[in-house]
């Protein structure tokens, strides 16, 4: 969490104002390394960067309405000595900034997006969601006065609509301009305030942006509806145009106020995440008691007492008592887990039923929550390749616009200079790039958030847009398409020895080792209802790669030494070498043989009948032996398997598919899927997976559903026809608005309602991807690719 004095410099008044002064010294606080690091994390040094530490920090930046906003803050940023890169999304207001310790800090490049007229705030601020409370209370006041004004306005001009020339007393439509412009000031000074400063800001620093237009359509308007009533009998006393201002302002604040309720949502998850850790917990100190420490100063060793209620602040195991845990905001899994004495409980997740004591195992960074937030900071600022380009766009469009307004305002000053104007107003402000520059993003962090809340963490949004296109699915088979547990299929005996007596003595050797096969013979030992209470183990030693032996004491028998493992460890005949097996042995030779099968995930089948159903071509590629990936691909129904590879051959199999036009989705949790998953177009990796499978992968699943995999494959596909439709919308708008409002039948009130009904209904029809995707998908049918 932020402290006051951190927070203090950035939490002052509205979004763009100029720096404080005197406030140098505030923000240098921010230059220390405790301070940083509460919103940023370490990454590899880019090309071209020094010896010093490079740091990647996640900025929230007030201010922002539309693509010149990022574009500004970009090319601000990336002026600073020492900054890498950035990447600001207009959509989501977030950003990040890599910057190289040794050269700059982050008062320096947080003072350059300041400067260039936008508040940059820690993602991680405390105070963010009071900022962005206060933010909307104000929008709430100005769109009241402008709703007020409006109203009173419209019942002025009402009279002049439905009367004919002369049916009124000139003095009366003197006295209705009169009253029209006094209410129209509380408008222009109060209401219209956050878009004359930006737009003051913008010709200030020799820039364009979204403001700057409909800025000088608000005092273009004013100003000749002003002399139209100082005036009547000059040039523009033939009509004012209070209305048309009031309405359109009114207009532009509901759409911004709409924006920013809709953002908020998305925002307010995102921070729901990032500050569930608790603010204290109750450690044990070296005195046997209890006391309260801050959730920071909570080291790895340290045994912790978490209450009902509360959150676990660390990753750990549970020391002593039992509870139920909800971890789905985490892992995906919806129903509270028992988490008794030995199991693992994670950062994050909250504690239901019991107190219990958690010995902490990973703080900070290392944690699988901290993970899972830094995968959410960077998919919320990242930008695809759509919105990239209607960010270049968006300058020289904003450009083509005021030209375009001039333009038009010279061919019918002539004939009208009044209506001349006004028509240079409709285009100014019916031109604004707002649906276009909201189109792919918004419908992108829509798509990504339903995603996060149904498990699949999207590492980066462009990834939406090709996995919309992917054709084949290449699946990894250990730990992908089975799970970390094997199912016993057959045991050999020597003769005279029982099938129960050789998985009790199996069991009891297994239970001190934490290999897979040792737990499952475990669990079938359990299972038949054999609890090797009479064995006595001791001496018992495990040596990697091999086995487990010890000496084993019953009742009935002497003591003998026992080996439980390998072939040759255990010296099983060379026949019994086939498939996966693990052999038992005593003083007398080979005992007995386990037979294991792996056990498929339980939806493998059904995520690969979902799968084909969407026309996704399936593989299979494993490491292991060809029978085994053969058997295991017919009962997951893959029929294209190979067996037998390295990492090298994985990766050239689908080089080869990618040489001949198939778009390939690589599934895998391994270390050796690192390279595969790197060289697919698309690459998901499990939670569970090791870092550098998940450092390579573009989706995060968190748990264990493969369902989500063609779920995910039909939202992307979803997402990209909402994309398409918003990209459609917004030139069809401006392809009807700019030739009607060039033309002179626009309105200003009426371009103000297209332009704020645009970006509405963009945002909305993107808000159709806000839903969470299906749990589980039938194998019948194929995942629903509408909502």
């Amino acid at each position: 969490m932020q402290s006051a004095a951190v927070i203090s410099p950035l939490s002052e008044g509205a979004a763009r104002a100029e720096p404080p002064p005197g406030g140098a010294s505030q923000w240098a606080l921010l230059d220390e390394p405790d301070e940083w690091m509460e919103f940023s994390r370490r990454v590899s040094a880019p090309a071209g960067a020094a010896d010093g530490a490079c740091w990647e920090s996640t900025i929230v930046f007030e201010g922002m309405h539309c693509a010149a906003c990022a574009v500004t803050i970009e090319d601000a940023l990336r002026a600073v000595p020492g900054v890498h890169s950035v990447e600001v999304s207009a959509a989501s207001h977030r950003g990040s900034v890599v910057w190289e310790e040794g050269a700059t800090r982050p008062s320096a490049w947080m003072q350059a997006a300041l400067r260039s007229g936008y508040r940059p705030l820690p993602a991680h601020d405390a105070f963010a969601a009071e900022r962005r409370r206060a933010e909307t209370r104000k929008m709430m006041w100005r769109l009241g006065v402008a709703g007020l004004c409006m109203m009173q306005v419209m019942m002025y001009a009402t009279p002049t609509y439905f009367t004919e020339p002369g049916e009124i007393e000139p003095d009366i439509v003197h006295l209705l301009r009169w009253a029209s412009w006094v209410l129209s000031i509380p408008v222009m000074l109060f209401s219209c305030q956050p878009f004359f400063r930006n737009a003051l800001l913008d010709l200030k620093l020799r820039r364009v942006s979204m403001d700057l237009p409909v800025s000088l359509g608000m005092v273009i308007t004013f100003a000749v509806s002003m002399l139209g009533t100082f005036e009547p009998q000059g040039v523009f006393g033939r009509e004012v145009y209070f209305d048309s201002l009031t309405m359109f302002v009114f207009f532009l604040l509901t759409g911004r106020w709409l924006e920013l309720r809709l953002r908020d949502r998305t925002a307010g998850a995102l921070e729901a995440l990032m500050h569930r850790l608790p603010e204290s917990v109750e450690r044990l100190s070296a005195d046997g008691s209890w006391e309260r420490v801050a959730a920071r100063r909570v080291r790895v060793g340290d045994v912790v007492r978490v209450l009902p209620g509360e959150v676990f602040p660390a990753d750990g195991v549970v020391l002593r008592g039992g509870t139920m845990a909800d971890e789905a905001l985490l892992t995906g899994e919806s129903t509270p887990l028992a988490r008794g004495v030995g199991a693992q409980v994670i950062a994050g997740s909250h504690n239901l039923t019991a107190a219990v004591e958690v010995q902490v195992t990973q703080v900070g960074a290392d944690t699988r929550y901290a993970q899972i937030v830094a995968l959410m900071e960077q998919a919320s600022s990242s930008k695809p390749r759509i919105a990239q380009l209607a960010d270049r766009l968006a300058k020289p469009f904003l450009i083509f616009v005021l030209l375009a307004a001039g333009l038009a305002c010279a061919w019918w000053w002539p004939s009208d200079p009044g209506h001349a104007l006004m028509i240079a107003v409709s285009i100014l402000v019916v031109t604004c790039p707002c649906a276009l520059s909201l189109a792919t993003p918004a419908a992108m962090l829509a798509s990504a958030g339903s995603l996060a809340r149904s498990g699949v963490l999207v590492r980066r949004l462009e990834a939406l847009e090709v996995l919309a296109g992917v054709d084949t699915v290449v699946f990894d088979k250990t730990g992908t398409l089975t799970r970390d547990a094997f199912v016993l299929e057959h045991v050999r005996l020597r003769e005279g020895v029982t099938r129960e007596r050789a998985l009790a003595l199996g069991a009891a050797l297994a239970r001190g080792s934490l290999h897979p096969v040792s737990r499952a013979l475990v669990a079938e030992a359990e299972q038949a209802g054999l609890v090797p209470e009479g064995w006595r183990i001791s001496e018992q030693e495990e040596l990697a790669g091999q086995g487990v032996c010890a000496l084993v004491s019953a009742a009935d028998a002497a003591p003998q030494h026992v080996k439980l493992g390998s072939t040759l460890f255990c010296g099983a005949p060379a026949t019994m070498n086939e498939g996966l097996a693990s052999h038992l042995s005593d003083e007398s030779g080979w005992l007995a043989s386990f037979e294991w099968q792996e056990d498929l995930q339980p939806d493998a089948r059904q995520a690969v009948a979902a799968l084909l159903a969407q026309g996704v071509g399936v593989r299979l590629l494993s490491g292991d032996r060809p029978e085994a990936a053969a058997r295991l691909g017919k009962l997951a129904g893959i029929e294209d398997t190979r067996g037998g590879c390295t990492p090298a051959d994985k990766l050239a199999a689908m080089q080869l598919a990618q040489q001949g036009g198939a778009t390939v989705a690589m599934v895998g949790d391994g270390l050796n899927d690192g390279p595969v998953l790197a060289g697919a177009h698309i690459s998901f990796a499990f939670g569970r997976s090791v870092p550098l499978a998940r450092a390579q992968s573009d989706f995060v699943v968190l748990g264990e559903r493969l369902c989500l995999i063609p779920a995910a494959v039909g939202r992307a596909r979803h997402t990209m026809r909402i994309v398409r439709q918003n990209l459609a919308w917004a030139a069809a708008y401006n392809a009807i608005g700019v030739p009607l409002a060039i033309g002179g039948w626009m309105p200003p009130w009426l371009a103000g309602l297209g332009m704020a009904a645009s970006s509405l209904l963009v945002v909305l029809n993107a808000l159709r991807l806000s839903s969470a995707i299906p749990a589980e998908t039938p194998a019948a049918m194929p995942v629903p690719e509408e909502n």
